[in-house]
């Protein structure tokens, strides 16, 4: 994949999970959203998994800005627990049934 395609889809990603965010301002210059609650996270996680398996690196990259390393490491925690989620042997992290 080409760099122009590879960063105008994780832009479109990036877009993807913002659209779930709720504005609280916005002008010309700045956007300002609330960050999602842990049910938000969770299902953008969700998300994120089922287009493919990622590891704790990649979803931090995807959501800088939106969540921390802690609060994505949490909330992955509470998907594996549900049998939502499952640890690869190689560190990524998948959704059940997709793979």
């Amino acid at each position: 994949m080409s760099s122009r395609r590879r960063k105008k889809k994780e832009a479109d990603e990036t877009e993807d999970v913002e659209n779930k965010l709720k504005v609280v301002y916005s002008d010309k210059d700045v956007v300002v959203m609330t960050a999602p609650n842990e049910e938000e996270l969770k299902q953008i996680l969700l998300d994120l998994l089922t287009e493919k398996p990622m590891n704790l690196k990649e979803l931090h990259n995807k959501l800088s800005g939106i969540a921390s390393e802690d609060k994505i490491r949490r909330a992955l925690a509470g998907l594996t627990e549900k049998g939502q989620v499952t640890l690869l042997e190689d560190g990524r992290y998948a959704k059940l049934g997709t793979e």
